[in-house]
């Protein structure tokens, strides 16, 4: 019984820590992954606002045009489009 109680004891805080580790790795690894160069990425969420649990809005900038969706259980729906505003509009 003592055996296993040092054996939990070591074996505890090593899970831990390997949890730990992998979360911030995976933190570190979406960061690297997402930091594309500036003309990399063609599509941008801009904005989003839930309006339900099961219904959200989403303005995404997709080649210089905004569009706006309704994001619910059976999809995706376009409401809207507009030229997108510039930055400090």
């Amino acid at each position: 019984m003592l055996v296993y109680l040092l054996k939990l004891l070591v074996i505890l805080p090593l899970i831990g820590a390997l949890a730990w580790g992998m979360l911030r790795l995976a933190q570190k690894m979406q960061a690297r992954i997402g930091a594309a160069p500036a003309g990399g990425k063609t599509v941008r969420i801009v904005e989003t606002t839930m309006l339900s649990p099961t219904l959200k809005l989403a303005v995404i900038e997709f080649h210089g045009r905004e569009i706006l969706v309704s994001a619910s259980r059976q999809g995706l729906t376009r409401l809207a489009e507009a030229p997108a505003r510039e930055v400090g509009e």
